[in-house]
């Protein structure tokens, strides 16, 4: 247990009533959690306000509670903390309650829209190569060490957050991998930590739904790098316009990497196939197992964060060149002389990004056939958009269901189709069943073809009602390509 003091060290205060030398056993900001002796912290959400359940947490046994308004009726015996904001307080109370995990190894963040999860795979891989003990935390998974935990949120909660980065410095960790969604960065989840570095990978279309604004989007993202400490780098894809925009408030070392314009670490692409990618880099040539120029930009990162702490630049080439990359990212199945692509681009720019990779890729002759679907309660702005670009793109279109949610997947594929001009919604079909779909694109295929399943990579569910079901687009279109071209 620790003193509510203590845990309150650089929250910014308003007032206090009450015993702030009081033991808490945990700190929590849901009160179905509460226990007796814990710290309710109310956090104002986007559906609920924990304020709302002050009572019910300390009918649960709150010893404190932590608020932005406090109640009408205070209950003797409690303390109550006034702050001027909960979600940054439950961040710096959850690093304060850990005894700041972050400080006792190196704590690296990917932020951008596309790009993240590749690249923190890629480093935690790269430094367990390099004879490190490290911690993954992604939208795939999590991880310390070898570890495998199930990854809920891209950045989970700051107590979530801390908890894990406890575990991993208990387990010997020295460094940490973490992607930080634009969502966690405006709702606090990473108040507290201190970052070594961060990562800006690029910029594009996305979760308008919570953001409101591209601007918004932009500042969220930005919030990052204006907080990293001085002796801290910031990293950013000078290739994207918004990269300069990152780096303008930082108290950061400033360091960029680029395809294209002059950059601290350039890269230049040799070659590109469905076998590989060969990369100029550093004035060297370089080849690697992974495909396509946003790779070679995921590499780029990758490779510039590793050196900017400390790690040999030969050796950093070497074992990258033979990383597989990450799950769900541009995933290969070939059967029957059929390449299928699985690929979690649910966003216009990266699906335009793999297209115009599968282009550059194509001999000529084949067809290209792109399966998309679009979540539901999400960003209706860019399901035409998504749309357009898989028709423009391929020879045949198919529109589908991603994670419907609670939305009719026959309303979000109206959406999809209104992107469609006359000329191509005669290339496309729209089928509401993702199986049938998948189902009926291997048929369309012949030897030589590529499909690319589109938009859940690594997802082995399918949201629909609010219940989660069984389902994986790469076991998927394996198994139906088997059972229509098995010969």
């Amino acid at each position: 247990m620790k003193m509510l003091k203590d845990i309150l060290y650089k929250v910014s205060l308003v007032s206090t009533k009450g015993d702030m030398e009081t033991s808490v056993r945990e700190i929590v900001f849901d009160s179905r959690e509460c226990q007796p002796g814990d710290c309710f912290v109310a956090v104002p959400g986007t559906q609920v306000d924990g304020h709302d359940y002050i009572e019910t947490a300390l009918d649960r046994g709150a010893s404190s509670i932590v608020c932005q308004t406090l109640p009408d009726k205070l209950k003797e015996g409690v303390t109550y903390v006034k702050v001027t904001h909960t979600p940054k307080a439950l961040g710096v109370m959850a690093a304060n309650y850990f005894d700041h995990p972050s400080e006792k190894l190196s704590l690296v963040a990917v932020t951008g829209t596309n790009g993240k999860t590749t690249m923190v795979t890629l480093l935690h891989q790269l430094f367990g190569q390099l004879g490190y003990l490290s911690g993954m935390l992604s939208t795939v998974e999590n991880k310390i060490g070898d570890e495998v935990l199930p990854a809920t949120h891209t950045t989970p909660d700051a107590i979530a957050l801390n908890t894990l980065l406890d575990r991993m410095v208990k387990a010997g960790c020295t460094h940490c991998f973490m992607e930080a969604s634009s969502h966690a960065i405006v709702q606090e989840r990473t108040a507290g930590l201190k970052f070594t570095g961060a990562v800006f990978t690029n910029i594009s279309h996305d979760h308008l739904d919570y953001h409101e604004t591209f601007d918004n989007y932009i500042s969220a993202k930005k919030k990052l790098f204006d907080e990293l400490p001085s002796g801290s780098f910031a990293l950013v894809n000078a290739d994207d316009k918004r990269g300069k925009i990152m780096l303008q408030n930082t108290k950061a070392e400033k360091h960029t990497y680029a395809l294209r314009y002059p950059a601290d670490f350039k890269g230049k692409i040799l070659s590109n196939t469905l076998q590989g990618l060969e990369l100029e880099i550093q004035k060297q040539s370089v080849w690697f197992r992974m495909i396509g120029e946003f790779n070679a930009y995921n590499l780029l990162g990758v490779l510039g964060t590793a050196l900017l702490m400390g790690e040999d630049e030969e050796e950093v080439l070497m074992q990258l060149s033979q990383q597989p990359g990450a799950q769900g990212r541009f995933e290969q199945v070939v059967y029957q002389g059929i390449t299928a692509i699985v690929d979690y681009a649910h966003t216009p720019d990266a699906l335009e990004n793999v297209l115009k990779t599968i282009q550059k890729l194509r001999s000529g002759g084949e067809q290209l056939i792109t399966l998309v679907g679009c979540g539901g309660n999400r960003d209706k702005g860019k399901r035409p958009i998504m749309a357009k670009i898989a028709a423009k793109y391929s020879n045949k279109a198919i529109l589908t269901s991603d994670n419907p949610r609670n939305e009719d997947p026959l309303d979000i594929l109206k959406d999809m189709e209104a992107g469609i001009n006359p000329v191509e919604l005669r290339r496309t079909l729209t089928i509401a069943d993702r199986k049938e779909a998948i189902k009926a694109a291997c048929a369309m295929a012949k030897k030589g073809d590529i499909l690319l399943i589109a938009g859940k990579g690594h997802e082995t569910y399918q949201e629909i009602k609010g219940v989660k079901h069984p389902f994986d687009d790469k076991k998927i279109v394996t198994e139906m390509l088997k059972l229509i071209h098995s010969t």
